[in-house]
């Protein structure tokens, strides 16, 4: 690994500008990162078509003729250059729009050219748009004579003639040095069952394949890899969590579980409740540790699940605590569950940054003697001086909130790890999940209580504002209450917050005072002030909420029934779910308006069309998948392990689940890796495994 750990610098056709560009704009210092930069894309240049083969729809395709009738057509300002190439077979029209003057000295007319780009059909005949052209017979040419890589590169780095092509020739100069030593990183066998490329060719043929099915071949070994060590990663910390960390058993069911389900539970659970439940009390008896990922649905009623999760820990004389990531959430928690079990001699307590001085003197005290049975905060739970007597059971709310060292406070709560019970709102597709939460036992709660009705989704735009207006109005008037949010986008939150404060005025005219009452909610106010206007509409006394984003998570009020989301197209999928899950939480039929421009992308049609037609929370985190990629979905930044150069969990999902498999079987038969056909697995993996330590405290 020696060649492969030089300096950029060093290679033929870098040099020291070049090298600081490669370093500061991509990441690539060595020889290694240069290999590990994939292409994006591969066109096949290795065919060259006749013009009387070209046909409507087609990719990017080579041509071999002679250039004719070069000429400047259009106005000063909007110029373009034109050239015919004919081969014999016909004639198409080449056209520049750009870099006209160095297109000028570069062609000659007369002279046989290979051209390259993609044809588009206009009036009945063909032209080709910025064509790249070449020598047929110069070295460069030749090059390009076969199915050839893309590379991303930066507009800083272009704008300093390194794009694409120069990247090319640096991986060419690279790739065609054979003194690199790549040692394979999977066993032999595991290589041959599954039928996959040496890591070698693999890493060659990614850059230069042979072939087409070279190309496909190392694709797929390449995705294995990837996917394989993330996979062995997650599964190693759950053996050894297992192994290493003894659980507190939890395996008495007494008079507070009995007591709050048998005389307080005043509905009937849902079978999928149940079904969590049973899985829960599994893992809590069973003397192992713990670490369970719920997923439900926006109102599935995963509250519940977790307050009788807590009641076992109780039973067995232990405490339990949640931790919410705002101090709305914890104050909806905690009236849920003091709500839940006011009849109960059940101590519970809300600790969170505003709690005053004296307040937060008598909760440390109570739970350090014991006295606090559950403890329900944001934040100020993981402080230093929160202390608990005995912790049996943590459970963090809308996880994907907290930092990992958040999380990792929560174990040093207890002389044994407490169990950790981790819930979120946000569906997570399934391939996501088991990649950023693989090392997590998961539930999930796909069932809504009964008597839920489903939630109406419409689109509508400006044309059909008064038609809302009144429809707003009717639901008023059966005593319903209506959020309607704006967007909040950092690059434009002047724009957005003047957007809210024009919406407020122009509802204030359609629903004046006194008879209508409205209030407002937005990041820029204080903490009170913010709190004091949620509050009038919690109560009741305001019809009409207008808020940015800040109500996504946390605002339960049954009576509100319409949500309304004005620039509908400028929210992500996953977030306007959120935002539809505020309403449809009583038993009347709740509506969600998604406010749009007229004009649509397609990805904002899709959006749009999704909504209208789902409900289901997995369905939409699907698409959004698809549409978003995982890099980009909440939460999943900070993980630390969707760095994906190959794979694509929205497409390569059978082979996540394959891997996975793979991976299992092998830690069954040797979780240490020990085995002698594992040695360089296990090296490998080792130096893998130094870049993130996150799954063991998720």
């Amino acid at each position: 690994m020696q060649f492969l750990s030089t300096q950029i610098e060093f290679l033929k056709g870098v040099g020291t500008a070049r090298a600081e560009m490669l370093k500061k704009e991509l990441g690539i210092f060595t020889f290694a990162d240069l290999l590990f930069h994939y292409p994006y894309r591969h066109i096949d240049r290795s065919q060259v078509y006749r013009i009387n083969q070209i046909m409507p729809d087609m990719p990017y395709i080579q041509l071999r003729g002679v250039i004719k009738n070069i000429r400047l057509l259009g106005q000063q300002r909007a110029q373009r250059l034109v050239a015919d190439l004919t081969d014999g077979t016909g004639r198409i029209e080449l056209v520049w729009f750009k870099g006209i003057k160095w297109i000028q000295e570069s062609i000659t007319e007369g002279k046989e050219y290979m051209v390259f780009g993609k044809p588009t059909e206009f009036n009945g005949s063909f032209n080709i748009a910025h064509p790249t052209v070449d020598d047929p017979e110069s070295a460069e040419s030749k090059m390009y004579m076969h199915i050839m890589p893309f590379y991303n590169a930066t507009e800083r780095m272009k704008a300093k003639n390194i794009d694409s092509r120069v990247i090319m020739k640096l991986t060419n100069n690279l790739v065609t040095d054979i003194r690199f030593d790549i040692t394979e990183n999977l066993p032999e066998y595991l290589v041959k069952q599954q039928n996959l490329l040496p890591r070698k060719d693999a890493l060659v043929n990614i850059h230069y394949p042979a072939n087409a099915e070279m190309l496909a071949k190392s694709q797929q070994r390449l995705k294995f890899e990837e996917l394989f060590f993330i996979q062995l990663r997650l599964l190693r910390y759950k053996i050894k969590r297992t192994q290493v960390y003894n659980g507190i058993k939890l395996d008495l069911i007494g008079d507070y579980f009995n007591t709050f389900y048998n005389n307080h539970l005043s509905f009937e659970l849902t079978n999928a409740q149940k079904r969590v439940l049973k899985e829960i009390r599994a893992n809590v008896k069973s003397g192992k540790q713990m670490n369970r990922l719920v997923q439900g649905d926006v109102g599935s009623g995963k509250t519940v699940v977790a307050l009788m999760s807590m009641l076992m820990a109780l039973d067995n004389n232990y405490q339990a605590c949640m931790m919410a990531p705002t101090e709305i959430l914890a104050h909806q928690h905690f009236a849920t569950i003091q709500g839940l079990i006011k009849d109960m001699p059940v101590k519970v307590e809300l600790l969170t940054g505003s709690t005053k001085t004296k307040k937060r003197k008598e909760i440390l005290q109570g739970i350090a003697n014991g006295d606090i049975h559950i403890l329900i905060g944001t934040h100020a739970l993981i402080e230093t001086v929160v202390q608990f007597k005995n912790l049996g059971l943590a459970i963090v709310d809308e996880q994907h909130r907290f930092g990992v060292e958040q999380r990792a406070k929560l174990w040093k709560k207890n002389t044994y790890p407490p169990h950790v019970l981790v819930m979120t709102a946000t569906p997570i597709p399934r391939t996501l999940a088991m990649t950023l939460y693989g090392d997590l036992d998961t539930s999930v709660i796909d069932e809504l209580p009964a008597g839920r009705k489903p939630i109406k989704t419409v689109h509508r735009n400006d044309a059909n504002r008064l038609a809302v207006i009144g429809f707003m109005r009717e639901e008023i008037a059966k005593g319903r209450q209506i959020y309607v949010v704006y967007p909040l986008i950092e690059e434009s939150e002047k724009m957005d917050y003047m957007n809210l404060q024009n919406g407020f005025e122009e509802l204030s005219k359609h629903f004046p005072l006194p008879k209508y009452q409205i209030a407002m909610v937005h990041g820029k106010m204080k903490p009170v002030d913010k709190d004091a206007e949620m509050m009038r509409f919690v109560r009741g006394e305001a019809h009409i909420m207008v808020a940015t984003t800040v109500i996504e998570v946390g605002v339960n009020v049954p009576n509100a029934s319409v949500m309304i989301i004005e620039s509908a197209e400028r929210f992500g999928l996953s977030q306007l779910h959120q935002l539809r899950g505020r309403v449809g939480r009583g038993a009347e039929q709740s509506f969600c308006v998604l406010m749009t421009s007229y004009k649509l992308s397609a990805d904002a049609k899709l959006r749009i069309k999704t909504m209208c037609e789902s409900n289901n929370g997995f369905e939409i985190s699907e698409v959004d998948l698809k549409l978003r990629g995982p890099g980009q979905l909440e939460g999943t930044a900070q993980s630390g392990v969707l760095d994906l150069k190959m794979a694509d969990l929205a497409k390569d999902q059978n082979l996540l689940q394959d891997v996975r498999e793979i991976a299992t079987q092998l830690l069954e038969n040797d979780p240490e890796l020990e085995s002698p056909v594992h040695q360089q697995l296990k090296q490998y993996f080792i130096n893998y495994g130094k870049t993130s330590r996150w799954g063991q405290i998720s």
